[in-house]
C-alpha cells in the first residue's frame, strides 16, 4: 500500500477535498445538534471551541492528505460520525442542548446498565465486524488486474482496507466516547 503522495498533485487534492468534505460534514453536523459544544462527546473538540477547532480540522486535513491510508481512514470516520449526529440532531436541537442532556440522562437511570451496555457493545460489534470483513477481504484478495493506467492509487487494495479501517475506527470512537460520558454521568451521579 502507498505510503504518501506528493504535495499538490492530482492525488492530493483530491484526498484534502475528500477530507475536507468529511470533516466539514462532521463539523456541520456537530454544530447542527449542539451549537455551545454542551452535548460534545470529545473533551478535546469541546474546549477547543469552534475557531480553534476548526482551524486544527483544516491542517488536520492539509497534513493527511499526504497519506492515502489515514486520510481515507479518517474520511470514513468523519463521515460516519456525521451521519450518526445528523441522526439525532433534530431532537438536540428542538430540545435544546440542555434539556436534552437532562432527558438523556434520565433514561440512561431507568434503563439497567447491564442492558444499555449490551445495546451499545451490539451495535459498534456489529459495525466493527463489517469494517473488519473489508479489511479482511482487502488483505486477501488476489491482485487485480491492471486494465486502467490512470489510478488513484497503485494498490486496489488500499481503498476498502482504508476504508473497513474507519469503519472499525468508528465503532471503538463510539464505544469510547459513549463510555466516557456514562461514566461522567455515573461519577457525577447525573
Amino acid at each position: 500500500m502507498e505510503d504518501f503522495v506528493r504535495f499538490g498533485s492530482a492525488e492530493y487534492v483530491a484526498l484534502l477535498g475528500l477530507l475536507l468534505g468529511m470533516r466539514g460534514a462532521d463539523f456541520l453536523s456537530t454544530w447542527v445538534a449542539t451549537p455551545q459544544l454542551v452535548l460534545e462527546g470529545n473533551p478535546l473538540a469541546r474546549k477547543l471551541g469552534w475557531r480553534w477547532g476548526a482551524l486544527v480540522n483544516v491542517a488536520v486535513c492539509l497534513i493527511f492528505a499526504a497519506w492515502p491510508l489515514s486520510a481515507l481512514v479518517i474520511a470514513t470516520t468523519s463521515a460516519l460520525v456525521a451521519a450518526r449526529n445528523f441522526q439525532s440532531a433534530w431532537l438536540m436541537r428542538t430540545l435544546g442542548e440542555e434539556q436534552y442532556r437532562d432527558w438523556y440522562i434520565q433514561r440512561l437511570r431507568e434503563t439497567p446498565l447491564p442492558l444499555y451496555l449490551f445495546c451499545l457493545l451490539g451495535q459498534t460489534l456489529l459495525v466493527a465486524a463489517v469494517g473488519a470483513t473489508l479489511m479482511l477481504v482487502a488483505m486477501t484478495s488476489a491482485e487485480s488486474t491492471r486494465a486502467a493506467k490512470t489510478r488513484l492509487f497503485e494498490d486496489d487494495r488500499l481503498v476498502p482496507f482504508a476504508v473497513g479501517l474507519g469503519i472499525v475506527a468508528y465503532a471503538i470512537a463510539v464505544v469510547f466516547y459513549t463510555s466516557l460520558a456514562l461514566w461522567r454521568i455515573r461519577r457525577s451521579g447525573g
